[in-house]
């Protein structure tokens, strides 16, 4: 089979395309044949060595994989051969065929194109577990998210208001952003290189600030989200996109009721695999509304990109 190859930490250059063995399942295993990769910002943090956990070169990019299953490894059960399916595989997914913990492989519905299917795992399964599972966000709550233009981020916008928001703010790093984060369902969109998208917030929600945050930048933004930051609100932080660590005084929590929450959906797929099966994001479920919130997702156009090479 063919995969592209990270040679060394740098632009897509360092990339190069290699023959490589097609990989057998063991006990557990799922072997599938690739159609179609997302390409996800921690694949480029990982090609400039600054992806947390992420390889040494040589090393094959992507987090995650739709296509068909090619063969099943001992003890697999409720897969067949042929099967459209998504996963996060157990190495990169710029290849040909990849390997995936069977409990990490998923079904496609009929509904769902090939496209779509494979804009859906990293951000679908990202803002799912952030909304619900994370800051357990309530219908009617004002929900804020940071870099809502990128892929968890439209994608969040979206699920926040099919979750029961009663108002979705999208946050972007320029003004050029700004339509992108309206276009995906934003109400009101702000412009966080600004000292003063505190502010807006607050004045959106009538000075009570947004109950639920989703940072995925930390540096300053971290501390400045919680001058937007309602009472009893909850900020996730799952990435540090600025490159630096944010900061919140312990005083900042106990006296508001406010919280900070850590996550990572590889740290997830690494440990505790098994909550991904057992609580399956919406859109790798069979529900017509699920079916129809991903076939209009119009996050899919940010996150998902053509298989890099033509199978």
């Amino acid at each position: 089979m063919r995969a592209m190859v990270v040679r060394r930490f740098g632009e897509p250059e360092a990339m190069e395309l290699q023959d490589r063995e097609v990989p057998v399942p063991g006990v557990g295993q799922v072997c599938i044949r690739v159609h179609s990769t997302s390409v996800n910002f921690a694949d480029i943090k990982a090609r400039h060595g600054q992806y947390r956990g992420g390889g040494a070169p040589p090393f094959v990019p992507g987090l995650d994989a739709m296509g068909t299953v090619d063969a099943l490894g001992p003890g697999v059960e409720g897969r067949q051969v042929g099967q459209r399916v998504v996963a996060f595989p157990s190495g990169g997914s710029y290849a040909e065929y990849v390997l995936a913990d069977a409990q990490l492989v998923f079904g496609v519905p009929d509904e769902v194109s090939d496209e779509q299917a494979a804009a859906c795992p990293v951000v679908g399964a990202a803002a799912y577990k952030l909304l619900v599972d994370v800051v357990r966000v309530q219908p009617g709550e004002a929900v804020l998210v940071h870099a809502a233009a990128g892929g968890v981020g439209t994608t969040a916008l979206q699920l926040a208001r099919i979750l029961g928001a009663g108002l979705v703010i999208g946050a972007v790093g320029t003004p050029g952003k700004m339509a992108a984060a309206l276009a995906a369902g934003a109400d009101i969109a702000v412009d966080s290189s600004q000292d003063d998208w505190p502010d807006a917030v607050r004045e959106a929600t009538g000075g009570r600030g947004a109950d639920v945050v989703l940072d995925s930048i930390a540096g300053r933004l971290t501390a400045e989200s919680f001058r937007c930051l309602a009472p009893f609100g909850r900020l996730a932080a799952f990435g540090d996109a600025s490159g630096e660590a944010g900061w919140v005084p312990t005083t900042d929590l106990h006296s508001s009721c406010r919280a900070v929450l850590g996550f990572s959906l590889g740290a997830a797929r690494r440990q505790r695999p098994a909550e991904l099966r057992s609580r399956p994001p919406r859109c790798w479920g069979t529900s017509p509304m699920a079916c129809s919130a991903l076939k209009s997702a119009r996050s899919c156009r940010s996150s998902v990109q053509p298989t890099l090479i033509a199978w």
